[in-house]
């Protein structure tokens, strides 16, 4: 079955076909590390971690490129926002830098986002954006003033082709620092002049100074993607003027397509008001962490389509919770019954009612996220087979061979494709998640002990200990087994 997408250039769902069969190039937009990253920034990368996963799952070979900005991203007065967090917290820039880019991964590895395959820095590709604005300036479609590089937006006729603004249209000095050298109030900056004071800069065939904000992505994604690639990913907030001025001054550059398919995912709102930095009104991933596990984040977040918009509150954060609760108890209901040996030998009705049940989630969810990606069904799907599930399980008709297809798609599905549920017997499993298995088999076992050797208030002790950590006992004829609920 083929995997449909919604492409925002063409306005319209079409099949992925991609430009080397079995293979897939993605360049995702990146963060600028200068802050730590907020919850806005985890709905976004969250998102695509889930494309990439399921492209992965459907066979397909993916190079997934995210660059880090560390130079060039400047604020509406012009100020390089890595210098203003330099001088705010009173350190070398690239110190900054350093900081909250490893805080960056580490925050989307507690979120349990697959890293990827390529992280370039845009400081690191300087020579490469200086040899694309060479070409521009070549080709007629950047014009050198005082020391920088401007892009020609009149000599794109294509100029907003994403956006569907019109270049007669756009507010002079929308987003962007109006300079009186500029030939026209759109056009943007390619290469800026660098002050004598200003830190990060480097040689250029037009003087000391440091690219703009757009051309990284382009000489990026063209280093390590090609001229054309596949998909395009990023927020929605950034289709214009970034997204823009990528394509531009690609394929002025190149006379070539810059990518296919251009996806981008939805914005978080806190209170309908767009989480950002700039409005003081964000939840840091870190913070979040504190009061959530990660699955329900990566829950909340996948609740919706990952190209709309998705409303922050407390309140929808709990839900998202709950609703990983019961998937987690459905799955880790099956997987200590597989360790017990729980059994049952139904008749081969019921065997192949429950097993043509099990195919047909698969199927569901399946159908779902080559429609688009589409994880909210997804997770429907997996839902409604957990009720099949628990009632097996409650009436003792799931087999030993219906169990180990039910978990299997939780491994696989909600495991290595959602990342909502973790295997924690996985080689390279999470340490913490094998650690945190170990611990509460040992205290079972101590239990266990304590009720042989008939210390009852022992045995209560331990149980209600672990019920206040969120860990719930079952007892069976057949031993103790255990689901989180918290």
């Amino acid at each position: 079955m083929s995997i449909s997408l919604y492409n925002v250039l063409s306005r319209e769902k079409e099949v992925f076909k991609p430009i080397t069969e079995g293979q897939v190039m993605m360049y995702v937009c990146g963060p600028t590390v200068y802050d730590n990253a907020h919850l806005g920034h985890a709905k976004t990368y969250v998102s695509f971690d889930v494309i990439v996963r399921w492209l992965r799952y459907s066979g397909y070979k993916v190079r997934y490129v995210q660059n880090i900005t560390d130079v060039g991203h400047l604020l509406d007065d012009g100020e390089d926002r890595i210098l203003k967090g330099a001088r705010r917290e009173k350190i070398e820039p690239m110190e900054l830098v350093e900081r909250y880019m490893r805080n960056y991964f580490r925050d989307m590895d507690a979120l349990g986002v697959t890293r990827p395959d390529i992280s370039p820095r845009a400081s690191a590709h300087v020579p490469e954006q200086i040899e694309m604005v060479k070409t521009l300036i070549e080709k007629g479609h950047a014009y050198e003033v005082n020391g920088s590089v401007y892009f020609s937006v009149e000599s794109f006729p294509e100029y907003g082709k994403l956006s569907g603004r019109k270049t007669e249209e756009l507010e002079a000095g929308k987003r962007v620092t109006v300079r009186d050298e500029k030939r026209h109030p759109m056009d943007f900056a390619l290469w800026i002049k660098a002050p004598d004071a200003h830190v990060l800069k480097w040689p250029s065939p037009w003087g000391w100074g440091y690219p703009g904000w757009h051309i990284e992505c382009s000489a990026m994604s063209n280093r390590y993607l090609g001229e054309t690639f596949d998909i395009h990913g990023g927020g929605v907030d950034n289709i214009f003027p970034h997204n823009e001025c990528e394509i531009a001054q690609s394929e002025a550059a190149h006379g070539a397509a810059f990518c296919n398919y251009w996806m981008l995912g939805g914005t978080l709102l806190n209170e309908g008001v767009k989480m950002s930095k700039s409005l003081g009104n964000f939840v840091t991933i870190q913070d979040s962490l504190k009061k959530y596990r990660p699955e329900a984040l990566r829950m909340f977040i996948l609740s919706g389509l990952y190209r709309s918009p998705a409303d922050y509150s407390d309140e929808a954060l709990q839900s998202a919770l709950r609703g990983w609760e019961r998937l987690n108890i459905a799955a880790t209901r099956v997987k200590d019954a597989i360790k017990r040996g729980d059994f049952a030998t139904p008749d081969a009705e019921t065997e192949a009612r429950l097993t043509n049940r099990l195919d047909q989630a698969r199927m569901q969810f399946t159908s779902a996220m080559n429609d688009d990606f589409n994880a909210p069904l997804a997770i429907s799907a997996l839902f409604d087979m957990g009720k099949d599930m628990n009632a097996a399980l409650d009436d003792g008709t799931a087999s030993k061979a219906v169990l180990e297809q039910a978990a299997a798609i939780y491994r696989e599905l909600a495991g290595d494709v959602l990342g909502i549920l973790r295997d924690e017997n996985a080689a390279g499993g999470n340490g913490d998640a094998d650690r945190e298995a170990a611990l509460i088999e040992m205290l079972i076992e101590m239990r266990t002990q304590a009720r042989a050797a008939k210390d009852f208030a022992r045995a209560d002790v331990i149980r209600k200990r672990l019920t206040e950590l969120g860990v719930t006992l079952e007892d069976g004829p057949k031993g103790t087994g255990y689901r989180i609920t918290g």
